[in-house]
């Protein structure tokens, strides 16, 4: 038995996005030219969504110092993570992982403009 992906609809229309903003930009690019066309495509597509959001860490009583910003932030449930290198070093999967655990959300895209359109699911 095949089990479904997570947010399966969610996932293929932020996915297409990626192709589109590729389709016209290609690779080669800084990180922040494909994260301003990802997210006027957002805002095109009435897809919800907020950029550069800033989630703190609890530790008992306290709020630590250092906060963890995630790119996108989609459907507010899936993190977006944007990348122009490369090779996906594993430290971008570790920080992803992290995004997931602090923001409570399931799924996460690692999405790489670097030689060609790579991206991966990550499931918390």
């Amino acid at each position: 038995m095949q089990q479904e992906l997570l947010y399966k609809e969610e996932y293929y229309k932020i996915i297409g996005i990626c192709m589109e903003v590729h389709k016209h930009l290609k690779n080669g690019l800084l990180e922040i030219v494909y994260k301003d066309a990802i997210e006027y495509e957002f805002f095109k597509s009435g897809i919800p969504f907020e950029r550069e959001k800033e989630f703190a860490v609890e530790y008992k009583d306290v709020i630590l110092k250092h906060k963890f910003y995630a790119d996108f932030v989609v459907y507010d449930k899936i993190i977006l993570e944007v990348k122009s290198v490369s090779e996906i070093p594993e430290v971008y999967f570790s920080q992803i992982l992290n995004y997931l655990k602090i923001s409570e959300c399931r799924l996460g895209i690692l999405v790489n403009f670097g030689k060609s359109l790579q991206h991966q699911r990550v499931v918390n």
